[in-house]
């Protein structure tokens, strides 16, 4: 993707609102939770900035921050666990309640998240979703959530890690601590012993926030609104130890697209309607249609994507139709139309 320099803050809990008009028109909103493994990132970054989507759509585009890390998704026994989960959902309540004043329609939303933020989406549908329509990109359905037993064990191994024995204590500790504590052994130990290829952090479930794992969830969550969901093609190929390109195939299917295209399955079995897209365009050889080449086609930002590895060798002028035309779909379905044939079609962008 390239990389950025932004401003780091505890303090983080904001949201940023595209929107054509400040008046009554009432239009459909988008509510992106950016993707980051849970760990890095951030809603207003040039990478998503929604001005393109708002005015090409006519749609107000809100993107609000969560906390990261151990800010928002140590677990600790007794606990409330899953705060960056409970961050999301109070950004849609603020959205759901204030979203008129900002030209928007409460009752028109689709949320929309990559990655780490497309899996949160699976979560927030397994509880109380206030919004109609869900796109998910690239969301590891395949790998599910921590269970307990294991965010436990993180949980505790991290607070030793980072030098702290109660919570008050941890509470007092400076971010880079935790930063650091990601970083020691033992962490990297029980993620290597564990393997399930999971980030070290991600929704776990707790019995409270989240009742019940993806697994026994996900025929309930995709019945809840209608979806368009989707992954890239070579989606691993944006991590390390998957050069080969048999090996990377295989991963992506397993962590990404068995499960998206289950998802679509089931949401269409329920009555729901169901939208499904593969992402196919990957300039680069080395790359070719990996984790997030989907991004700046959807949000229209070539530009602030110029010096990604993943778009070298790409033509502009391709690239440029590429994204008008993602776009336009999108917009479809944002708007509460058919972007294309529902699933069992699977819609190539190449």
């Amino acid at each position: 993707m390239g990389g950025f320099d932004d401003r780091q803050d505890e303090d983080c809990l904001e949201l940023t609102v595209w929107t054509p008009g400040m008046d009554e028109r009432k239009r459909p909103v988008v509510i992106w939770l950016h993707g980051g493994a849970w760990q890095s990132g951030g809603g207003a970054l040039d990478w998503y900035n929604g001005s393109h989507l708002a005015a090409m759509g006519d749609v107000v585009v809100v993107s609000p921050n969560y906390r990261l890390g151990a800010l928002g998704w140590l677990y600790l026994d007794g606990e409330v666990a899953n705060l960056g989960l409970l961050d999301q959902e109070l950004a849609i309540d603020w959205v759901v309640e204030n979203i008129a004043a900002f030209g928007g329609d409460p009752e028109q939303i689709t949320v929309m998240g990559q990655s780490a933020g497309g899996a949160c989406i699976a979560a927030l549908l397994m509880r109380r979703p206030r919004f109609q329509r869900a796109i998910i990109q690239s969301a590891s359905l395949g790998r599910g959530f921590w269970l307990a037993d294991i965010a436990g064990r993180l949980g505790r191994a991290l607070m030793q890690a980072a030098g702290a024995s109660t919570l008050e204590e941890a509470r007092a500790l400076p971010a880079e601590k935790w930063l650091k504590a990601q970083q020691a052994p033992q962490m990297l130990e029980i993620l290597k012993s564990e393997k399930s290829g999971r980030a070290m952090f991600c929704p776990a479930v707790d019995g409270h926030v989240i009742a019940e794992n993806l697994d026994t969830g996900m025929e309930k969550a995709a019945s809840q609104v209608d979806v368009l969901i989707g992954y890239t093609h070579n989606e691993m190929a944006a991590f390390p130890g998957f050069e080969d390109e048999k090996v990377c195939r295989n991963a992506t299917e397993a962590v990404f697209g068995a499960k998206s295209m289950q998802w679509a399955q089931m949401a269409g079995s329920s009555g729901r309607g169901a939208w499904a897209y593969r992402f196919d365009y990957g300039p680069n050889p080395r790359y070719g249609a990996c984790h997030c080449i989907e991004l700046p086609f959807v949000f229209g930002t070539l530009d602030a994507f110029a010096t990604a590895p993943m778009l070298d060798g790409g033509d502009w002028a391709h690239m440029q139709s590429l994204a008008a035309s993602t776009q336009q779909a999108w917009i479809a379905f944002l708007r509460g139309g058919a972007p294309w044939q529902p699933y069992p079609h699977i819609q190539a962008f190449a």
